[in-house]
């Protein structure tokens, strides 16, 4: 399946509230949970403007991952840009219905000429160690492991994995 990125519009809407409900309870298998006033239409809506005001002022850049049909499969995002450093945070998230097809890698593949053509020097990103299968998409793209850091997150125990790469 050909897919490509495609920085987040206001157009996009209804279709990424779609696929943000029809997914909630995947992701939350393995991220916290946005909360329910998240679901709520009013409040997504909201949520999206200032977004999209983030990304005109050049802190973040958020994309869809999109095939053919204009059909949105994830999102990925460079997050929380350092001017100084030129570094964003990578976030991405592929629907349960895409997972296992390599879309989430070429989505990273994809973002880091996205953010070279920003002028960005390096993405870092972070995952849970128990979460192997963005671990490994995260290598492939030519990530590396900097770090590790237990910590307490909502009363379990967990290991966070922080990754940089260079442009």
């Amino acid at each position: 399946m050909r897919i490509h990125i495609a920085p987040l519009q206001i157009e996009d809407e209804d279709k990424l509230y779609t696929f943000e409900l029809n997914n909630r309870n995947y992701f939350e298998k393995s991220v916290p949970s946005r909360g329910d006033a998240f679901y709520q239409l009013d409040y997504f809506r909201d949520r999206l403007h200032e977004l999209l005001k983030e990304q005109a002022d050049g802190q973040s850049y958020f994309y869809l991952i999109k095939d053919d049909d204009g059909e949105i499969l994830g999102r990925v995002n460079l997050t929380d840009i350092e001017p100084a450093q030129q570094i964003g945070f990578l976030g991405y998230r592929v629907a349960e219905a895409h997972t296992g097809k390599g879309l989430a890698g070429e989505a990273v593949r994809l973002l880091k000429e996205e953010a070279k053509a920003l002028g960005l020097s390096g993405i870092k990103a972070q995952t849970t160690a128990d979460n192997i299968a963005s671990q490994k998409v995260l290598e492939k793209q030519g990530f590396e492991e900097i770090s590790r850091e237990d910590t307490a997150y909502e009363g379990k125990q967990l290991t966070f994995v922080y990754y940089q790469a260079d442009l």
